[in-house]
């Protein structure tokens, strides 16, 4: 059985907080609520991560992950991002998207979209997760708890105990979290384009959810 963190929704205990980043550091898969779905997160220079999440989610190396950053900057490091794509970005985060954009050399290669060079990345407005990541000072690793053969997110505590945790570290508990993943954007080609409807409205970007 993984650890259980149970945090304050809104002002997480900074000694859980430490805790939990300890952990990531060490290597260590987490489960936690964002400000769309449950997660599965960890740390980006952990190549033993990635095999573990894909064995969780049942998917192969062409599967996106998505980097959660704290703010902008840490996405201008991870990603090629001109001025108007930054103006974009800065009008529509922190909040429920994902956007796929084209890697730097500052990202490691095996978090990669092998073909396409790209990564997912989000700026979540989530207590929790902010204060994570500003105890981390750099991006989680993630993907969404979304498990082979279903068609939602885990969404019930009790439920994610029970499947994942044996296979996961630590699980974090904080409030209600519901089963509504982000809105996924590519905006590798000039013009945004909607990869998948979720919580995040797709109109700022001139897209409509169909």
């Amino acid at each position: 059985m993984s650890q259980f963190f149970s945090v304050h929704p809104t002002n997480p205990q900074p000694r859980l907080i430490r805790q939990a980043a300890q952990i990531v550091r060490e290597g260590g898969l987490i489960v936690f609520p964002t400000d769309s779905a449950w997660a599965l997160g960890g740390h980006i220079g952990d190549a033993g991560l990635l095999t573990r999440i894909r064995r969780i989610r049942g998917v192969d190396d062409r599967h996106h992950f998505t980097l959660m950053c704290r703010d902008l900057s840490e996405i201008g490091t991870y990603a090629r991002v001109d001025n108007a794509l930054f103006r974009l970005l800065k009008a529509t985060t922190p909040g429920t998207y994902t956007f796929i954009l084209e890697a730097t050399r500052e990202l490691p290669r095996r978090v990669m979209h092998p073909k396409r060079k790209t990564i997912g990345l989000r700026v979540p407005d989530h207590p929790l997760v902010s204060a994570l990541l500003e105890e981390l000072g750099e991006p989680l690793l993630t993907s969404t708890l979304l498990l082979p053969g279903e068609d939602l997110p885990l969404s019930d505590i009790d439920d994610i105990v029970e499947r994942v945790g044996k296979q996961v570290d630590l699980i974090i508990e904080a409030g209600a979290c519901g089963p509504e993943a982000t809105t996924v954007i590519d905006l590798t080609s000039g013009a945004p384009e909607l990869l998948r409807a979720g919580k995040g409205d797709p109109s700022p970007f001139g897209l409509e959810a169909g």
